[in-house]
């Protein structure tokens, strides 16, 4: 989420505030404070050390303070793309989406090979449904961040919801042959599969990643209960999906896999899950089978 400096600064101060973007990334707030601090005592106007001083004191929680290092930095420089980009984080992070997004394309106005906005920008147009612009914006970032995997998946998860399935097998192909099996890439082969009725071989690429504690093991997880419910094994699913919500509570395929679980083993959970799956995304015909006969029977019962 850093921001490394190339400004015509001391070189010290260019070095500190390179150390400060891997602390950061690696979550280490407090080294990355302390080294942004003697980077502005060399240059209180260094953009890039305002910029990632803002991204600690959001990581933090501390909004408002953010919002003023960030909005200083965009002031000192409004021709550098990180301030922008800083506050579309800060505006995602509250909820603003809109907001977002328009910070995010102001990044891009300025440097349009600024990755991280690109790959933010795609990701909200993916998450709100807006899947054309989501792969405009997916294949863009491919242009310019070649060498990360991010655009590739992006890509292809936008084709596949704009029903180009055969298309979005190609580009899961061009990255397994340019990146091997990084985990976003096995998910992603995984999925491809599922699509193409390979349960089992889908099962065995999920199973890779379940151990790992992070957002690859939930996701793995939320798929693999989808990889059990179309092997007809309800009691699987509900297993891996009650393990993917104990690394996410809110992950939705899991939330959608385990409510059809339920629902398939007759359990009374099942209109509990069933409507929570609904609110998640409405309009899933599946769901909305289920959940008309879990009422339907609630109703009969009464």
């Amino acid at each position: 989420m850093g921001c490394s400096g190339g400004a015509p600064l001391a070189a010290k101060a260019i070095e500190l505030n390179d150390q400060a973007t891997a602390a950061l990334a690696r979550g280490d707030l407090e080294t990355a404070d302390a080294r942004l601090q003697v980077a502005l005592e060399y240059h209180p106007r260094f953009v890039e050390a305002l910029t990632n001083l803002g991204l600690v004191e959001l990581e933090r929680g501390n909004f408002a303070r953010a919002r003023t290092l960030l909005a200083r930095a965009k002031r000192i420089n409004p021709d550098v793309a990180q301030p922008h980009h800083g506050l579309g984080v800060l505006e995602e992070r509250r909820g603003r989406l809109d907001r977002a997004s328009r910070h995010y394309q102001e990044a891009l106005a300025v440097d349009p090979g600024f990755a991280p906005a690109r790959a933010n920008l795609a990701r909200l147009y993916y998450n709100a449904g807006d899947f054309e612009r989501a792969r405009s914006q997916f294949k863009r970032l491919t242009e310019v961040a070649p060498d990360e995997p991010l655009g590739y998946t992006g890509l292809s998860d936008s084709l596949v919801a704009l029903g180009r399935s055969g298309e979005a097998d190609v580009i899961t192909e061009r990255a397994f042959a340019l990146f091997g099996a990084t985990p976003e890439l096995v998910l992603q082969e995984g999925r491809r599969r599922l699509r193409h009725d390979d349960a089992a071989s889908a099962v065995s690429l999920f199973t890779l990643l379940i151990e790992r504690g992070d957002d690859y093991a939930h996701a793995a997880l939320s798929w693999l209960a989808v990889a059990e419910l179309a092997r007809d094994r309800p009691r699987y699913a509900v297993s891996a999906a009650e393990r993917a919500l104990d690394l996410n509570p809110d992950a939705p395929v899991a939330i959608y896999a385990l409510a059809l679980a339920l629902h398939r083993l007759n359990d009374g959970a099942a209109l509990k899950w069933l409507e929570r799956a609904q609110a998640l995304e409405p309009g899933r015909t599946l769901i909305e089978q289920a959940l008309a006969a879990r009422r339907s029977e609630k109703t009969s019962a009464q």
